[in-house]
C-alpha cells in the first residue's frame, strides 16, 4: 500500500461539529455525512453507499481510519465505487441502531467501527465490523471486500436488493410488538432477581464473563429490590455491594483520578478498555452513591467523589455543558497515560514509600499490561489494607499514608503526561443522565458544588439546547459543541432530561425545573408516542424517514428510551396525581413484560420502572419554609435513606407549588413547624414534625 496521508484540502466533514467525524475530515476519502444529498448522489450515479459508524474514543476505529482511510490508494477505491458516508453513532443513535441491527443479522455479531453496504434507498445488504487492510484472521482485506461487493452490485443486483427487501422489513419488527399477557406483578420482579442473582460472577462479581461491563442499572434494581424487602441478610446486597467493591478496586477505575474507563477486558477487573465515557460515569456515581445510603461504606461515598469531581474537573464546558468521552489512546497507544513503573513510583515518592505504595496498588517490574509498551502496571488494589500491611511489614496507618500521599503526587505527576483525546460534543441524553446524578449527589451527600453544577447543566440545556417547536411544547437538540446546537432529539434525550429536571425540583423545590419535565414529557406523548402499539419511538414524527422507525427496549451500556419514558411517566404520574401518564408507562411495561423475566440482564432500567409501578413507595409532602432550620431537618432524615420509588414536594401553604402539585394542595403546618406529610397513593399517615415520628412512618 502506498504511505499514509492527509488530504491537503478537507472533504465535507470539516463543516461538522462532531470530533469524530473531524477526525476524518482530511482523509483522502470523499466522506459525506448521513444526509439527503449523499442518498441522493448514489441514485444519480447508481452507486451503492458505504456507510461506516464510529465514535471518538473507539479504538478500532483509529485503527481502520489509519490503515484505510488515510491510505491514497483504498480512499480511490472507495470514491471510485461507492458513495462514502461517515457516521457518528453518539450524534445518530437511530442510523447506528438501525444498520447495528442489520449487522447482527447478517453476521451474528456487531461493533465498531461498523462498515455496511447500503442501497441508494438506504437498504442494507451486507456489513461487518473493522476489516484490515490486507486479508488476515479469516477476514478479507478491505479492498478485496470493495472490489466484490460492487462486482455483485453491477452483476448480482437483483440478489442483493432482495436480500435489502428482507433486512428491512425485518428492521421494523421492534413497531409491531404487541403487549404480553404476562403480569405485571410481583412474580415478575422475582423471576428477574433470580435471573440476575444466577448470572452474577461469585468470585470476581458482576454479571457473566471477559469482557465485563459495569452494568450500573442492574446493580441498582438489586439495591432496589433489597431495599423494598429489607432483610437483615441477602444476597441482593451481596450481589450489589460485592460488585461495586470490587470494581471499584480494580484497574477499570482510574485510581489516582476518579472514574470508570468503559469495561474490563478481563473477568478480574484489572485491565480496562481505557475510555472514559459521561454516560457510565454519571449512573455509575448514582449506583455507589445509593450504596453508600444503604451500607454507610466510605469506600462507596470516595467514589461517588472522586468520579464526580473528575467529570468537573475535566468533562465540564465553561458554558455548564458535559462533554461526552476521554479517549482511551495518549501519544498513539492505549492506556499510556494511566500506567506506571516501581522505578517512576520510587522516583516521585522515594524508595521506602514507593516499596509500599507498589505494593497496595499492584506495581511490579514485571507489569500487568504490555500494550503501551515495556512492563508497565494498572494500578489495582485488591487486597484489603491491613492485609498488605502486614506483608509488608507497616501498620496499617503507615500504609494508608503512604497511599494516600502518593496518590497525591502520582496524580500531579501525571498531570503533566500527554493527555489523552477529549471527545468536546454535549449530547442532550448523556448530560441528563449526568445532571441526575450531581443533583442526587449533591443533596445526599451536602455537596453545593453538584447542586451548583447541576443548576448550571440544567440551565444550558434549556437554553444552548433548546429548539423552537411549532405547538409551544418544548423541543431540544441532540447534540451541542463550540456554541452550535443541531441534530433532533431523540427519545432518550428527552427522557433523559425531564428526569434530571424532575430531580432537580426535588433537590431545590425551584418549579421551574418541574415545569420542564412536565414540558418535556408533554412533547414526548406528542411527538413519539405510538397511540396504536404502545409504547414510544425512537424518533419523533417529524424525523426524516429511514428504512426503519424503532422502538428502543433494551438497557444496553445505556438505558432505552422506552425505559426512560417509562419511569419518567410514572413519577409524574405520582407527583402530580395524573395517572393516565402512569398507564402509558404500563403499556411500555406490558409491551416487555416476558422479555424482562427471561433475560433480565437486559432490562435493568426497565425492571427498576417496574418495581415502581408494582411496588408503589412514598409520596412525600413537606409543608415548611425551605429558609427556617426545621425543613432542612426534615428533608435530611428522608434523604439518608435510599427509597428508589418515593415522590418529594416542597412548599408553603397558599404558595404556588401549593396550586401546581396535588400532593400540597390544602396541606397546612402544624403548630406553625415544618410538617411532613407521608403518603401512599394519596392516602396520608398521620402529619408529622418530630424526626423521630418521620422516620418511624418511613421504616413501617
Amino acid at each position: 500500500m502506498a504511505d499514509h496521508t492527509h488530504n491537503a484540502e478537507p472533504n465535507r466533514l470539516i463543516h461538522e461539529t462532531s470530533p469524530y467525524l473531524l477526525q476524518h475530515a482530511y482523509n483522502p476519502v470523499d466522506w459525506h455525512p448521513w444526509s439527503p444529498e449523499a442518498l441522493s448522489r448514489a441514485a444519480a450515479e447508481d452507486k451503492p453507499i458505504l456507510l461506516s459508524v464510529g465514535y471518538s474514543a473507539c479504538h478500532w476505529c483509529h485503527v481502520m481510519a489509519h490503515e484505510s482511510f488515510e491510505d491514497p490508494e483504498i480512499a480511490a477505491l472507495m470514491n471510485e465505487l461507492f458513495v462514502n458516508v461517515k457516521v457518528d453513532r453518539e450524534e445518530r443513535p437511530d442510523i447506528d441502531a438501525i444498520y447495528m441491527e442489520a449487522v447482527q443479522a447478517l453476521t451474528g455479531g456487531g461493533g465498531w467501527p461498523m462498515t455496511v453496504f447500503l442501497t441508494p434507498e438506504g437498504k442494507p445488504f451486507y456489513g461487518g465490523t473493522y476489516f484490515p487492510p490486507v486479508s488476515r484472521y479469516n477476514m478479507p482485506g478491505f479492498p478485496q471486500l470493495l472490489m466484490a461487493i460492487s462486482e455483485a452490485w453491477q452483476n448480482r443486483r437483483k440478489e442483493l436488493l432482495s436480500a435489502g427487501e428482507r433486512l428491512a422489513e425485518a428492521l421494523n419488527r421492534t413497531a409491531d410488538l404487541r403487549p404480553s399477557d404476562a403480569p405485571l406483578d410481583r412474580g415478575l420482579l422475582d423471576r428477574a432477581v433470580q435471573g440476575m442473582l444466577r448470572a452474577l460472577d461469585k468470585v470476581e462479581g458482576g454479571f457473566g464473563g471477559a469482557p465485563k461491563f459495569p452494568q450500573p442499572m442492574n446493580v441498582d434494581f438489586l439495591l432496589g429490590r433489597y431495599v423494598q424487602s429489607m432483610q437483615p441478610s441477602t444476597p441482593l446486597l451481596h450481589a450489589a455491594t460485592f460488585t461495586l467493591t470490587r470494581m471499584a478496586r480494580g484497574g477499570m477505575y482510574d485510581q489516582l483520578g476518579g472514574g470508570f474507563h468503559r469495561y474490563s477486558t478481563d473477568s478480574e477487573w484489572l485491565t480496562p478498555h481505557f475510555e472514559k465515557m459521561l454516560y457510565d460515569n454519571a449512573q455509575l456515581a448514582r449506583a455507589y452513591l445509593h450504596a453508600w445510603q444503604v451500607t454507610g461504606d466510605p469506600l462507596f461515598r470516595r467514589i461517588v467523589e472522586e468520579t464526580l469531581d473528575y467529570v468537573l474537573r475535566e468533562m465540564t464546558s465553561p458554558e455548564g455543558g458535559f462533554y461526552s468521552a476521554q479517549d482511551a489512546d495518549s501519544e498513539g497507544k492505549e492506556g499510556k497515560f494511566f500506567v506506571w513503573t516501581p522505578a517512576e513510583i520510587n522516583d516521585l515518592l522515594g524508595s521506602e514509600d514507593g516499596r509500599l505504595f507498589s505494593g497496595y496498588f499492584g506495581v511490579t517490574p514485571r507489569g500487568n499490561f504490555h500494550e503501551a509498551g515495556g512492563a508497565v502496571s494498572i494500578l489495582h488494589a485488591r487486597r484489603e489494607l491491613d492485609v498488605v500491611a502486614a506483608d509488608l511489614g507497616v501498620t496499617p496507618e503507615r500504609l494508608r499514608e503512604a497511599i494516600e500521599r502518593g496518590r497525591e503526587i502520582l496524580f500531579e505527576a501525571r498531570e503533566r503526561r500527554v493527555h489523552p483525546g477529549r471527545d468536546d460534543k454535549v449530547l442532550a441524553e448523556w448530560n441528563g443522565l449526568m445532571l441526575h446524578a450531581f443533583a442526587e449527589a449533591g443533596v445526599v451527600l451536602g455537596r453545593e458544588d453538584y447542586v451548583s453544577a447541576a443548576r448550571r447543566n440544567a440551565n444550558f440545556l434549556l437554553s444552548a439546547m433548546r429548539a423552537e417547536g411549532d405547538d409551544g411544547h418544548l423541543r431540544l437538540y441532540r447534540t451541542w459543541k463550540d456554541g452550535r446546537a443541531h441534530l433532533n432529539a431523540y427519545l432518550e434525550d428527552y427522557a433523559a432530561v425531564a428526569l434530571g429536571m424532575l430531580a432537580l425540583y426535588e433537590v431545590t423545590f425551584e418549579l421551574r425545573w418541574l415545569r420542564a419535565s412536565l414540558d418535556l414529557a408533554q412533547t414526548i406523548l406528542d411527538r413519539f408516542h405510538d397511540g396504536a402499539g404502545g409504547g414510544f419511538f425512537q424518533t419523533a414524527a417529524d424525523h426524516e424517514k429511514l428504512v426503519a422507525r424503532r422502538k428502543d427496549f433494551v438497557d444496553s451500556a445505556i438505558p432505552a428510551g422506552n425505559s426512560l419514558a417509562a419511569d419518567l411517566l410514572l413519577r409524574l404520574a405520582r407527583l402530580l396525581d395524573r395517572p393516565q401518564l402512569g398507564e402509558l408507562a404500563a403499556g411500555v411495561l406490558a409491551l416487555m413484560a416476558e422479555a424482562m423475566g427471561e433475560q433480565p440482564l437486559a432490562f435493568g432500567r426497565l425492571l427498576a420502572a417496574l418495581d415502581f409501578y408494582v411496588n408503589p413507595g412514598f409520596e412525600i409532602a413537606i409543608v415548611g419554609d425551605p429558609a427556617s432550620d426545621d425543613t432542612p431537618a426534615l428533608l435530611a432524615e428522608i434523604r439518608r435513606r435510599f427509597m428508589p420509588n418515593t415522590v418529594l414536594a416542597l412548599g408553603l401553604p397558599g404558595s404556588e407549588a401549593a396550586t401546581e402539585i396535588p400532593l400540597l394542595a390544602g396541606r397546612d403546618m402544624r403548630d406553625g413547624r415544618a410538617t411532613a406529610y407521608v403518603c401512599r397513593n394519596y392516602a396520608c399517615n398521620l402529619p408529622v414534625t418530630e424526626l423521630a415520628a418521620l422516620a418511624r412512618q418511613l421504616e413501617g
